[in-house]
């Protein structure tokens, strides 16, 4: 009787026998997600050097390929040579940058120590119209604030940058040295030849954006910073050289770079002068400078190399931000390119290359 109602017992839908397979698939993807979150934030240092090197590498590997077919006489221009000669200039290049920005940090490092008080009464006088209560009270909380602490930060991410520029050139060093071998190695990975050209396709596809976007950005932030530096000459302000240093790398910034970087040359013409007419003029011609840069110049050199969703850059931003700080920031927009690109390649998660892109259409244009 007991065998006769088991045989009659209907079996489980399939809806339900898969519902057990799903939440353990869920919750394999959010353990999944949480231990490579937790590997980012800490080998932040080592993998952030790593994406510049990536970076950098991109951008110097076309100018190899064209180097290595040039002629000299009969004698055509060996690969290696080439290598050697692009990977010298970009570790001399590296370490000049980083004497740079060591020498602007100290000199901005000397000027918040000469001015932080009257910067702090400055700030504070901004809230006078709301009384005087409000403005001594502001006063207060900004008195508050232990410059030394932020300073010492300060210099000791500064002093970092000579580390992380000499990793970076090991990076590219090794990454120079692979870059001969790598069709090869693709080919004996995937198993096919005409995979390996897939793949490699996809990875051009993914320099070729990056490699536009940061070309176009490394020269408009150049003459966005170049006219701030000559607004701040023009008007004999100090800091010239600061803000514009500050200028060039926050315009790699989408979105919200060229608004922070306009609030700084604001707020440093107010705190040298404390005259309302002076900051207010210097405000509005920097802002018209990123604007009609930012918005003008900058879409129409661009082109379609860039095409990412507005909502995705800024989601990006405000991701990597939180993972890699101010580096991470920098490198969100690359990051999202090659995720979009790589996305696409796949049928399962081309939905997320759509939802990146600013079109609904990842792929470059034919």
């Amino acid at each position: 009787m007991i065998d006769d109602e088991l045989q009659t017992t209907p079996p489980l839908p399939a809806e339900r026998r898969r519902e057990p397979r799903q939440l353990t698939n869920v919750l394999l993807g959010i353990i999944a997600f949480a231990l490579v979150l937790f590997l980012l934030v800490q080998a932040r240092f080592i993998l952030i050097s790593l994406a510049i090197a990536i970076i950098l590498f991109s951008l110097t590997s076309e100018a190899i390929n064209a180097i290595g077919r040039l002629h000299i006489g009969p004698v055509r221009v060996p690969s290696w040579l080439a290598s050697i000669v692009a990977l010298m200039l970009i570790a001399s290049g590296l370490l000049t940058a980083t004497a740079v920005l060591l020498a602007q940090a100290n000199e901005v490092v000397t000027m918040i120590l000469a001015y932080a008080g009257p910067a702090q009464r400055a700030i504070a006088e901004l809230f006078g119209w709301m009384g005087a209560d409000v403005e001594a009270a502001v006063l207060a909380s900004m008195q508050k604030i232990e410059v030394a602490g932020y300073l010492s930060t300060l210099a000791g991410q500064a002093s970092s940058l000579l580390s992380a520029a000499v990793l970076i050139i090991l990076f590219v060093g090794f990454l120079f040295a692979e870059r001969i071998w790598f069709q090869a190695k693709l080919i004996n990975l995937l198993g096919d030849d005409t995979r390996a050209r897939h793949v490699a396709g996809t990875v051009g596809q993914i320099m070729r954006r990056v490699n536009h976007y940061l070309m176009v950005k490394a020269m408009v932030s150049v003459v966005t910073s170049a006219a701030v530096y000559g607004v701040f000459k023009v008007g004999g302000y100090e800091l010239a050289m600061p803000v514009a240093v500050l200028t060039f790398a926050l315009n790699f910034i989408p979105s919200i770079g060229s608004i922070i970087a306009t609030v700084i040359a604001g707020l440093a013409v107010y705190i040298l002068t404390q005259d309302p007419a002076s900051t207010a003029g210097v405000f509005l011609v920097c802002g018209l400078l990123q604007f009609v840069i930012g918005n003008v110049i900058d879409p129409m050199l661009m082109g379609h190399a860039l095409r990412l969703s507005s909502f995705g850059i800024i989601i990006s931003l405000a991701f990597w931000g939180a993972v890699w700080g101010l580096p991470g920031m920098f490198l969100a927009v690359p990051i999202m390119v090659a995720l979009m690109i790589s996305c696409a390649q796949s049928p399962t998660l081309r939905p997320l290359a759509v939802m990146l892109s600013r079109e609904g259409l990842p792929e470059d244009p034919i």
